[in-house]
């Protein structure tokens, strides 16, 4: 999508703090970190919320999903970490681009919003 900050930082247009990247996957920190360690996991193929996600999505979003083990240990999160996913406007999405925000390195609070 050409007007998607995050399909620009996966194209690389946008420079970003990179932590992990592969073929299908891209992880860079925050630029507004709500926790010492704030990243953003995202699918390089653009899928603007969850709520857009279909069947052929299924393999990128499951190789997302656990390869936040291995970033969170590359980042030291040993002791925990908050995965989060924003969909929609009551959920505060606010980039159309499906993205988890991976934060640790401090006490998270409940109930979070």
């Amino acid at each position: 999508m050409s007007d998607c900050i995050f399909c620009k930082i996966a194209e690389k247009e946008i420079p970003s703090k990179l932590v992990y990247e592969d073929d299908d996957i891209l992880c860079f920190h925050d630029l507004e970190p709500q926790a010492p360690v704030h990243v953003l996991i995202i699918p390089k193929k653009h899928i603007g919320s969850l709520d857009e996600a279909g069947a052929d999505d299924i393999a990128v979003l499951g190789a997302l999903l656990i390869k936040v083990k291995a970033i969170a240990a590359s980042l030291g999160l040993e002791n925990g970490y908050r995965l989060v996913n924003n969909c929609g406007e009551d959920g505060m999405q606010t980039v159309k681009h499906l993205h988890f925000h991976l934060l640790g390195k401090r006490k998270m609070l409940w109930p979070p919003g």
